[in-house]
């Protein structure tokens, strides 16, 4: 089957060299443009840029692509059977979206509809589900609105972080999508019920509001693995909270104790969580034992 893809980053890894190595005739690979690597160093292209070339693939990296006639018409000139996008970063317009004859499938890290939006897997541990699951949807103009192809559900397990779940779902992902280009099942329209969105994450929702349960924070730790990660000050130092674990137990100190030398701290509704590793900025991470000791923390200490 002739098909162009778009994605960038690595969810979008594996479904990019299945389509390839299942002998799909991938003419066009689009992905974001190479950004900057972080202290300054040269630029660094993205997880898909990086596999496509690998496998010999032509790549694309338009840095928009509304309002675009001359990357529409090239678009369309291709001649595709169908194009797969996986979490690619920019808004495919509508010219883009009809040109292939069976259009754009799209595979999204939830069960459509429950989380819509850029950070599906983050949301469904920071909301507690018990599973989540790969949707394959023809795209329209709407966000994350199409009709639905295929799903398959996937457990959340009590201890599963995004990193975990993001790698688990981008194996089902692309193994999924092969099964939509190969038996080009029905596309049924969403619910209109059910809708959730997961909005785009930045490193300021990883602050911990201990006031919050501890079951709650414990789901935050877990969801914002490896990104935009949990974040804590003592004293002058914000510090990063790696790992984290609820203790059935009770106590009545104010948010944010430490209540031993171990690592026990008081959260809201009179919760107990138990830090497990943390990390001092331009440290390596440690364990809380080692990480107390280190900063001669104790009982009464505050975190905020």
């Amino acid at each position: 089957m002739r098909l162009a893809f778009f994605g960038s980053p690595d969810f979008a890894v594996p479904a990019l060299c299945g389509l390839a190595k299942a002998g799909h005739e991938i003419v066009a690979v689009y992905c974001q443009p190479p950004k900057p690597a972080e202290r300054g160093l040269k630029e660094t292209k993205c997880a898909v840029q990086r596999a496509a070339e690998a496998l010999g693939l032509p790549v694309r990296t338009p840095t928009r692509l509304r309002a675009q006639a001359e990357e529409h018409r090239f678009f369309a000139s291709l001649g595709l059977d169908a194009a797969v996008v996986a979490a690619y970063g920019l808004i495919l317009p509508k010219p883009m979206l009809e040109a292939p004859q069976r259009g754009c499938l799209n595979i999204h890290a939830s069960l459509l509809p429950r989380w819509r939006g850029a950070a599906p897997i983050q949301a469904a541990i920071l909301a507690g589900d018990a599973e989540t699951g790969v949707t394959i949807m023809r795209m329209d103009e709407g966000l994350d609105t199409g009709p639905i192809l295929l799903r398959e559900v996937v457990p959340i397990g009590p201890r599963d972080t995004a990193a975990i779940l993001h790698d688990r779902l981008a194996e089902v992902g692309a193994r999924l999508v092969l099964r939509a280009l190969t038996e080009n099942p029905p596309a049924i329209p969403q619910p209109a019920e059910g809708a959730t969105y997961a909005p785009k994450l930045s490193r300021t929702d990883g602050v911990i509001d201990w006031t919050r349960p501890a079951q709650e924070i414990d789901r935050k730790v877990r969801a914002f693995d490896p990104w935009p990660s949990t974040t804590a000050r003592i004293g002058t130092e914000t510090v990063k909270i790696l790992a984290t674990e609820p203790v059935e137990e009770r106590c009545k100190a104010e948010p944010g104790t430490l209540l031993d030398e171990v690592g026990r701290i008081a959260c809201g509704d009179g919760t107990v969580l138990r830090l497990l590793r943390l990390q001092r900025p331009g440290r390596a991470a440690q364990d809380a034992g080692a990480f107390l000791r280190g900063l001669r923390l104790g009982p009464g200490a505050r975190f905020s």
